[in-house]
């Protein structure tokens, strides 16, 4: 493994570990979250710039390191940025976020992946360069699959940066959606568990189930 790699890993660790060291989690919690909501609107009103920035920072860098937080993170998007923009916001940074795992992943181990399972792979892979939009799209909008995991997967593949990005970034709209404007009524809400109801989750998956239509339907011509 060369230098750059080794700056990488330890970067991250060194990241992951302070995380903890400091236990910033504690500040990442439906009861934190309540209790300064009022100082994070009044910090808004006067540094609007600098609080979306800074919200969009953490959550990146929450996203990349794959670190606990980012159901609260969307519901302090709609807390502070109400539903719209605050989707747009929470969308925008865990996207990045999700790509930057991606990248560093593909960066670190796709090559040792490839190298000792490559035949084994191959199939897989090209069905990915062929469609993986669709089961990128289905694993986003299917909250049965951690969010993490799929960033680091999908990194040792051979699915497409542009592919990633943009199924990522679609399919991650109805959920982040439901959170943050959860998010706007904060008041109403007891425990992250009530947010996403089954009727919702119900709905997700028959969402992703749609985007997986065209990949039956060609496998089933392909059949016949």
């Amino acid at each position: 493994m060369n230098v750059k790699k080794i700056i990488i890993i330890l970067i991250g660790l060194v990241g992951v570990a302070l995380f903890f060291y400091f236990d910033l989690q504690r500040f990442l919690t439906l009861a934190a979250l309540k209790a300064n909501r009022q100082a994070l609107l009044d910090y808004y009103a006067g540094h609007k710039l600098i609080m979306v920035a800074g919200f969009m920072a953490i959550y990146i860098v929450q996203t990349a390191l794959s670190l606990p937080g980012a159901a609260i993170l969307s519901l302090a998007a709609g807390a502070i940025f109400g539903s719209i923009l605050g989707t747009v916001y929470a969308n925008i940074a865990a996207t990045i976020g999700a790509t930057l795992a991606f990248l560093v992943t593909r960066y670190l181990l796709r090559d040792a992946v490839l190298n000792r399972f490559g035949s084994r792979l191959e199939g897989m892979n090209r069905e990915l360069e062929q469609r993986g939009f669709n089961y990128l799209l289905f694993l986003r909008l299917v909250p049965l699959f951690p969010f993490f995991l799929i960033n680091l997967a999908a990194g040792l593949t051979r699915l497409p940066l542009r592919t990633f990005f943009l199924a990522t970034m679609l399919g991650i709209i109805p959920g982040g959606f439901v959170y943050v404007n959860a998010g706007a009524s904060l008041a109403t809400i007891d425990s992250l568990s009530g947010v996403a109801s089954p009727r919702v989750l119900g709905s997700f998956a028959l969402l992703g189930l749609f985007a997986l239509v065209p990949v039956l339907y060609n496998k089933f011509k392909k059949e016949k």
